[in-house]
């Protein structure tokens, strides 16, 4: 609503009653933003829409396995997806869902939509969170940074720092030139800072909204303008650094069908074998729980 990303945003819960206080809560702030209308519905009110966010989950229980937690939210996938897709047959899929790359992969695989048309947040987030905290080391805006996070939305993603630039320079020549060197101390702290922030933010509020939010509505401006943005996110492919059927992030062309295409970036042999290690870590979470569900392929 304060993106003016959508025209029209429709709220859909299993608890109505908050989903008719969230859409009112929101519709108030309309007239200091966009002209966009904000309601709850049911499932039919999805009739027309060209993305649908899905992000429906639950927590993990004490003593719960994470197979045993995508068990749960697979079972909950299977009864929304048909109800969405009954609605709105056309629409994107975009998976919000925690932990987001195998949902990804359990939402293609129950809509039974091409690939390209079920996208994943994935490492949207944690690029703009690389980005930021290298501009503020090197003391330039956001914007004037290109580095990208590929790999799992989680503890084994992949920070490229062999190919982040400021000004078409590699981000350590742009560090000397702008009299802020970056240490071997800063690196680690940058990357803790990425690889971590989710659990502080968590731990001192209980969930992420803001960021992930914002990622999200960039995300749905992105294919609803078929903008041909380029953005880390989640999708199948057939094969990364060896790991075939996985599900994880790289940078991909977002337009109006949703993935239009993906860029594979150069990588250091260090990237390389994180990646394949983040590749592996998924497809052995995916495989496990769709044995658990019973899918053969």
């Amino acid at each position: 609503m304060t993106t003016g990303a959508a025209s029209e945003v429709v709220l859909v819960d299993a608890n109505e009653a908050l989903a008719q206080a969230q859409a009112q809560d929101i519709a108030h702030a309309v007239p200091f933003t966009h002209a966009v209308t904000v309601r709850a519905g049911g499932y039919p009110a999805l009739e027309g829409a060209g993305v649908v966010v899905l992000s429906a989950g639950v927590a993990q229980r004490p003593g719960e396995t994470r197979l045993d937690l995508l068990e749960r939210n697979a079972k909950i996938f299977g009864a929304i997806i048909p109800e969405v897709l009954k609605a709105a047959p056309d629409a994107v899929l975009l998976v919000a869902s925690n932990p987001v790359d195998v949902m990804t992969q359990i939402a293609t695989r129950i809509s039974g939509l091409p690939r390209c048309r079920v996208i994943g947040s994935g490492t949207v987030l944690d690029t703009a969170r690389f980005r930021a905290l290298l501009a503020d080391r090197l003391g330039v805006t956001p914007r004037s940074v290109h580095a990208h996070v590929v790999g799992e939305h989680g503890d084994s993603e992949v920070l490229l720092w062999s190919s982040a630039t400021v000004a078409g320079l590699p981000v350590e020549r742009a560090a000397a030139q702008l009299h802020r060197p970056l240490t071997a101390e800063d690196r680690a702290a940058i990357d803790e800072g990425v690889r971590r922030a989710a659990y502080r933010i968590i731990n001192g509020k209980g969930h992420t909204a803001f960021g992930i939010g914002g990622g999200l509505a960039r995300l749905v401006a992105a294919i609803g303008a078929d903008e041909r943005m380029v953005a880390t996110c989640a999708m199948l492919n057939d094969d990364v650094a060896g790991v075939p059927q996985v599900v994880l992030s790289l940078p991909r062309v977002i337009g109006s069908s949703g993935v239009l295409d993906t860029i594979l970036p150069d990588l250091s042999a260090e990237e390389e074998a994180a990646l394949r290690h983040s590749a592996g870590i998924l497809k052995e979470a995916a495989d496990g729980v769709e044995q658990r569900m019973g899918w053969t392929r």
